[in-house]
């Protein structure tokens, strides 16, 4: 039986660059070797903002204090029993040192060298969707084997090569 759960995602931005987290420490990772965002799961009783900050927080040290809510974005796999839905935000505002995570390798990513990373095939989707548009999207990811299998943009199925 599927069952759900609920996430955020956090692109920070910098000069022209991503925080990005090399997913390399957790053995049981379904994002294992992948370079992804800072976020994750919501604790009882939290909002998506509440969430977002804690996440953040606690991945890298720093404090968001500038963030837009850009989507969000149903995930489904073959590979996992729960349907994913995560919030995912763009922030460029934020204070604090950078800390070691214990998740993975933190690196600041020029924006145009990140689908150059092995990240999701979706992940492209999404971050051509915060730099392109402005207004929220919804995005649903349907990935079999390991691979995106079908991508359905605000109710609408979607071309996804890029």
């Amino acid at each position: 039986m599927m069952g759900t759960s609920l996430t955020t995602l956090c692109y920070i931005e910098k000069d022209g660059q991503y925080l990005m987290l090399h997913r390399v420490k957790k053995e049981k990772d379904c994002n294992k070797d992948k370079w992804i965002g800072v976020g994750g799961h919501f604790e009882t009783e939290e909002s998506p903002e509440e969430c977002l900050l804690r996440e953040v927080k606690e991945e890298t040290g720093l404090t968001l204090t500038r963030w837009r809510f850009c989507g969000i974005v149903t995930f489904i796999s073959d590979h996992w029993n729960d349907v994913e839905y995560m919030c995912l935000y763009k922030a460029d505002g934020f204070e604090g040192e950078l800390q070691e995570c214990s998740e993975g390798e933190l690196q600041w990513v020029d924006k145009d060298k990140v689908y150059d990373l092995p990240i999701w095939e979706g992940d492209k989707i999404f971050f051509r969707l915060m730099e392109e548009r402005e207004e929220f999207f919804s995005l649903k990811l349907r990935y079999e084997s390991g691979r995106l299998a079908e991508a359905v943009l605000d109710g609408k199925p979607l071309e996804w090569r890029v």
